[in-house]
């Protein structure tokens, strides 16, 4: 199998030349050519362009910083479309949208190849070291074609769901990183501000059970998820008291807190639902009623909210 690699950033160069470690056998182009010259070095062919690229691989991956790039690459002037074989398949590693990736499968389709996408996470190091979490979303049979390649790049090959999947795995993945580090700069500037030094706070939630893994190893699958709101493990109540408690040091010392303040006010409005003694986790019943999906296992417990 020839494989294609387009985008040779810090990302995308290392994921290449981990593919040429492998013994690969990589066709690769950038918009600049100076970015390919460690990666040719190392083995790596160059094509001027994607459409180039495209006619003589059999699968072609791209790394590329969103969806205006990927879009461009993919079906834009001496974009792949316009050189891939029939058969052929695209696999789009970038983080990007599942809508614009499902537009381009349709548009692939018609000249007879195929795509999927497969965003990656973990940084830099990872790349090179074959050791990203790689989230693919596309038909089984596609997945299966582009899975041996794939795992030189990934220390998981995760498989999603359909085409989408992926995109809409690495999107949340980020929204949970990147809310997480706000909500956490709030209550250190809080602790900092009670008289608390930010490195002994590192330390104390490092130790708790957010520091432990617990929402995620417990509290999700084992409560949350089936419903198990009662007994509770921690009371819903206590928790709305906490949040005041910590809002009002806020207030005191004008720390701003936007994102600790709207926890509070969705456990009041479960208190004021009659909820005050039911587990904490049922913040997910009142998100699950303001989106309208399910967040609950099949046997879950029954509960009206």
């Amino acid at each position: 199998m020839t494989v294609g690699f387009i985008g040779l950033g810090n990302m995308g160069r290392n994921m290449a030349l981990r593919l040429l470690d492998r013994g690969v056998e990589l066709i690769v182009s950038d918009i600049d050519e100076q970015a390919a010259k460690e990666v040719i070095a190392a083995g790596a062919s160059w094509a001027a362009d994607a459409a180039e690229l495209a006619a003589a691989c059999d699968l072609v991956l791209s790394s590329l910083p969103g969806p205006p790039q990927v879009e461009q690459v993919a079906v834009g002037g001496r974009g792949i479309i316009e050189g891939i074989r029939p058969g052929a398949l695209y696999v789009d590693l970038s983080t990007s949208s599942p809508t614009l990736i499902r537009r381009i499968d349709e548009r692939l389709a018609a000249v007879g190849a195929r795509a999927i996408d497969a965003p990656v996470s973990g940084g830099s190091s990872q790349s090179r070291a074959g050791a990203l979490t790689v989230m693919v979303g596309g038909e089984d049979e596609l997945f299966s074609r582009a899975a041996p390649v794939l795992s030189h790049l990934a220390r998981q090959l995760l498989h999603v769901g359909p085409l989408g999947a992926g995109s809409i795995a690495k999107l949340v993945n980020n929204a949970v990183g990147l809310s997480t580090l706000s909500l956490l700069s709030e209550v250190f500037a809080l602790a900092a501000k009670a008289g608390i030094d930010h490195r002994t706070l590192l330390k104390v939630l490092r130790e708790g059970a957010y520091g432990q893994g617990a929402f995620l190893s417990f509290m999700l699958p084992e409560v949350a998820f089936p419903m198990r709101y009662d007994p509770p493990g921690f009371a819903l109540a206590l928790g709305r008291k906490d949040l005041g408690l910590a809002t009002q040091l806020g207030r005191e010392l004008n720390v701003p807190m936007p994102m600790v303040n709207l926890v509070e006010q969705a456990a009041v409005e479960l208190v004021n639902r009659g909820h005050a003694d039911k587990d904490t986790t049922i913040i997910f019943s009142l998100e699950e009623l303001r989106a309208g999906v399910s967040l609950h296992d099949e046997d879950a417990q029954e509960f009206t909210l």
